[in-house]
C-alpha cells in the first residue's frame, strides 16, 4: 500500500493550518522571520511561511482606559486622593513603535500621571482642586501626549473622576455644608415671614382705605339728603336755621323710636320730657341764628379791612 499520497495530503493540510491566520478587526499582528521583524498585518486573512515566519504578537487598536489613584497633599496641607482616568490607543501607523519601543505602556502612563498630579495639586488649595480639576486633567493629558507620542500611543482623554479628601476633612466639610444649608433655609424663612407681614399690612391698609371711602361716601349721601330736606323746607317758607334745627330734632326722635323698638334696650336719652323737643328746637334755632349773625359780622369786618388797605395804597 502506497502511503505517499496520504503523507503529502497531511503535509499540505499542516501547511494550510499553520500558514493561514486571521487578524481581527481593530487589531494588528506583528510577523517576524527568524526572529527579525518582517511585517505588520492588519485585519483580515493572511498567510505566513510555516516554521519560518511566526506571529510575534498582537496589538489592539481600540481605545483603552487606565484608572490611576494618586495620593498627594494640597497647598493648605490636606491629604487627598485623586482618581485619574486616562483613555489612550495605539496609533495605527505606529504599531511598530508601540510594540518594540515600549514593553509595559500602563506602567509608563501611571508614572507620568503620578508625576504630573504631584507637581500640580500641591500648588492648589483644596477648594481649588475641586473647582479646577479640569486644569489638572489637561496638565496630565498634555504631559502624556508629549511623552507617549514617541512610543506610538495617542492620549484621547484624561479625566479627574474622583477627589477624596482625608476623612476628618470630609467630615468637617459636611458640617460646613449642613450649616450653610441651615443658614440658607433660615434666610428663606425670614424672607417669607417679611413678605407675609408686608402683604398683611398692605391688606389692612387697603381695608382701612376702602372703609374710609365707604364712610366718606355715606357722609356725602347724608349731606346730600340734608341739603334736599333743607331745600324742601325752604320752599314752604321755613328759613335755613329753622329747617336745620327741625331736621336735627326729627333725627333725634327717629333715634328714640329705633331704640325703643328693641326689646332688650336699657338706654335712656336725655332730655326725654314732653317739653324737651320744643326747647331743643328753640335752642337750635337761636344757636344757628347767632352763628349766622357772627359769620355775617366777620365778613363785614373783613371787607372794611380790605377797603382801608386799598385806600392806603
Amino acid at each position: 500500500m502506497n502511503l505517499l499520497p496520504y503523507i503529502l495530503l497531511a503535509f499540505i493540510l499542516l501547511i494550510l493550518y499553520t500558514g493561514f491566520f486571521v487578524v481581527k478587526q481593530q487589531s494588528a499582528a506583528i510577523v517576524e522571520r527568524f526572529g527579525r521583524f518582517l511585517s505588520i498585518r492588519q485585519s483580515g486573512l493572511h498567510f505566513k511561511i510555516p516554521f519560518v515566519d511566526k506571529i510575534s504578537g498582537r496589538i489592539s487598536l481600540r481605545i483603552m482606559q487606565l484608572d490611576v489613584i494618586v495620593e498627594t497633599k494640597t497647598k493648605d496641607d490636606v491629604f487627598v486622593k485623586l482618581k485619574v482616568s486616562v483613555q489612550y490607543k495605539v496609533v495605527q501607523e505606529k504599531v511598530y513603535d508601540a510594540y518594540y519601543k515600549l514593553d509595559f505602556p500602563q506602567d509608563q502612563i501611571t508614572s507620568y500621571v503620578f508625576d504630573v498630579v504631584r507637581a500640580v495639586v500641591p500648588k492648589m488649595k483644596l477648594d481649588d482642586v475641586f473647582e479646577k480639576k479640569d486644569e489638572v486633567a489637561n496638565a496630565v493629558k498634555g504631559e502624556l501626549n508629549d511623552a507617549m507620542t514617541n512610543y506610538g500611543y495617542d492620549i484621547i482623554k484624561a479625566l479627574v473622576t474622583d477627589i477624596d479628601p482625608d476623612a476628618e476633612v470630609k467630615a468637617a466639610m459636611n458640617r460646613i455644608n449642613a450649616a450653610e444649608r441651615k443658614k440658607v433655609a433660615a434666610q428663606y424663612d425670614g424672607d417669607a415671614e417679611r413678605i407675609f407681614i408686608v402683604e398683611k399690612a398692605k391688606a389692612e391698609a387697603e381695608s382701612k382705605r376702602l372703609q374710609g371711602q365707604g364712610i366718606a361716601d355715606q357722609r356725602r349721601e347724608i349731606a346730600r339728603g340734608l341739603e334736599e330736606s333743607v331745600d324742601v323746607l325752604n320752599n314752604v317758607g321755613i328759613n335755613s336755621q329753622e329747617a336745620s334745627a327741625l331736621i336735627v330734632v326729627t333725627q333725634h326722635y327717629d333715634t328714640l323710636q329705633s331704640i325703643g323698638g328693641e326689646t332688650n334696650s336699657n338706654l335712656i336719652l336725655l332730655p326725654n320730657s314732653p317739653q324737651a323737643g320744643s326747647e331743643m328746637l328753640n335752642n337750635m334755632v337761636a344757636s344757628f341764628t347767632a352763628s349766622n349773625q357772627i359769620g355775617e359780622a366777620m365778613k363785614e369786618q373783613n371787607l372794611k379791612t380790605k377797603e382801608k388797605k386799598k385806600k392806603k395804597d
